[in-house]
């Protein structure tokens, strides 16, 4: 293929010291602002500087192989990613497992550290430096990947979202979230905080910290329960989700046992909102990116047909 033909989006977002800008206009007044709150500015401004020069560097590399377009993280929903572009993102894991529910099935996604130093980077195998041997093995399609199973929320109005790391059904705001559940034979009505449902690759995440709490509470009265849940989340590539309830508050007409559970292709979860307005799905922390879950929608909670693809 001709460096020409070949597509290569790079998915880049922007910095603190960026979004501060946008904040007080100028990087003199963001500087002022932080300073004067006690915090080291110099913090800001050299996160920025190494991350600028990581994408100018990544840039100059990736447009040796292809027609580069750079696509700032604010527009992924909107964005129409072509079957055969290659998507390179450079930045912190949160922005690979968002990029990913946009692609098509099993396109692969190259998850490229910008800064080693800063971040951990589990989903960011590769640095800047590797790209010249690396994409023209990944154009061919000659490196491994790994699969990542994905969660999808269908409504009944034929709406749909879906999840790499976690779907959010509950409230807008700080209220109690009230529906009612089934999973196979078993069904309730619930109010509680809303409900977390998990894949492998979101399992180490918000799924984690909420079992994290809930064995806390329980540490002394259930210490195989605990034990059981100090766990390093599941494979990535699963066949099945996992969900979990938060806070949920027992009454006379509110029941607290179908709280905890397991999805599968054949069993999926369906909740039916009891909501008068403020009903939300939302995934992998997205707030802006979600659906109206309210009195009577019916939503369910599946595997995705699709999967997403990690390069390796």
């Amino acid at each position: 293929m001709n460096a020409l033909d070949q597509r290569i989006v790079l998915v880049t977002r922007h910095t603190r010291l960026e979004d501060l800008v946008v904040r007080f206009n100028t990087v003199e007044q963001a500087r002022f602002y932080v300073e004067h709150l006690g915090a080291d500015f110099s913090d800001y401004a050299g996160e920025h500087r190494v991350y600028q020069l990581a994408v100018q560097r990544a840039e100059a590399v990736l447009a040796r192989f292809g027609r580069v377009q750079r696509l700032d993280r604010g527009f992924l929903a909107n964005y129409l990613f072509a079957p055969d572009a290659l998507v390179v993102v450079l930045g912190q894991d949160g922005l690979v497992a968002n990029t990913l529910k946009y692609l098509k099935d099993g396109q692969p996604v190259v998850g490229v550290n910008p800064d080693p130093g800063r971040w951990d980077g589990v989903l960011l195998p590769f640095e800047v430096d590797d790209l010249e041997r690396l994409v023209p093995e990944a154009i061919a399609r000659r490196r491994q990947a790994r699969r990542v199973t994905m969660a999808q929320a269908s409504l009944s109005d034929g709406q749909e979202l879906f999840a790499v790391n976690d779907l959010f059904i509950g409230p807008r705001s700080h209220v109690s979230a009230r529906y009612q559940i089934r999973l196979g034979e078993q069904v309730e009505t619930h109010s509680s905080s809303g409900l977390i449902v998990s894949t492998g690759l979101g399992s180490t995440g918000w799924f984690q910290s909420l079992l994290a709490g809930a064995a806390g509470i329980g540490r002394h009265a259930l210490p195989k329960a605990v034990e059981a849940m100090r766990g390093s989340g599941f494979p990535w590539d699963a066949e099945r989700l996992q969900f979990t309830v938060r806070e949920p508050f027992p009454s006379r007409t509110t029941q607290a046992d179908l709280v905890f559970g397991q999805i599968t292709r054949r069993q999926p979860l369906e909740l039916v909102s009891q909501m008068a307005g403020y009903g939300v799905i939302f995934s992998d922390g997205i707030e802006a990116d979600f659906l109206e879950f309210n009195a009577g929608m019916k939503a369910t909670i599946q595997l995705a047909e699709r999967e997403g693809c990690l390069v390796t």
